[in-house]
Parts: C-alpha cells; structure tokens; sequence
C-alpha cells in the first residue's frame, strides 16, 4: 500500500498545482472547485493507503525480494450476500424522488438509505469481539 499512497499523493499534489495555477490564470469558479474536489478525493485516497500500509504493515507486493507464494491463502473476508444494497438503492430513489414531490418523501427517502447504510455497515459485526 505504499506505493500507491505515494502514487496518489502525487496525483493530489498534481491536481493541487493544477488548481493554484487555473485559479491565477481563469478567475473561474467552476473548474477551480471541480480541481479542488479532484485533489481532495485522491489525497483521501492516499491517506488511507497510508493508514493502511501503517496499520497492516507491508505486503509482498511492496518488497522488490517478495515471492508470489508469500500471497497464498485467504485474501479477506467477502460477504455472501445482503438485502441492504437493494434497501439502500430504494432509499436513494426515495430521496430523489422526494426532490420532486415533497418533503415527507424525502424525509422517508433519507430515513430508509440511511437504515440500509447502517445495515450494510454493521451486518458482519460480531458482538463477541
């Protein structure tokens, strides 16, 4: 993981050079803000390849002596299956449909994507850890 957080960290430096520069030059809100945005979801994407790489330690793939068998066995753990992205999709349809025709929609769209987020979210916790 640590060189892709190398990797993007060069990418948000690159996209904040990239903003300073058409901010002096376009006096242009639009393109600054969609830079801004740009620069800030790779920095977030390097911090947590960083945190990562610090929190699990290396991997073979970021050793130039790591072998490929060193990457044998189970990867991580993969969910079978779950009604909550589908709970989830209905309340983001919930939400924008609320935009159109009311509050109340709305309010219902929000309260529905957030129960299938939280569901998604904490569907594997065990509560024995």
């Amino acid at each position: 993981m640590k060189t892709e957080a190398c990797l993007f960290a060069g990418v948000a430096v690159f996209f904040l050079l990239t903003d300073a520069v058409y901010m002096w030059f376009a006096r242009e809100p639009a393109g600054g803000a969609a830079l801004t945005v740009c620069f800030l979801m790779a920095s977030v994407i390097a911090f947590f390849c960083a945190v990562n790489h610090r929190r699990k330690g290396g991997r073979p793939e970021d050793r130039r002596d790591g072998r490929i068998h060193e990457r044998g066995g189970a990867l991580d753990f993969f969910p079978p299956h779950s009604g909550y992205p589908p709970l989830t999709a209905l309340g983001a349809a919930l939400l924008v449909l609320g935009i159109v025709y009311g509050l109340w929609l709305f309010i219902m769209g929000a309260a529905v994507t957030v129960a299938g987020i939280l569901g998604m979210v904490f569907q594997f916790v065990n509560a024995d850890d």
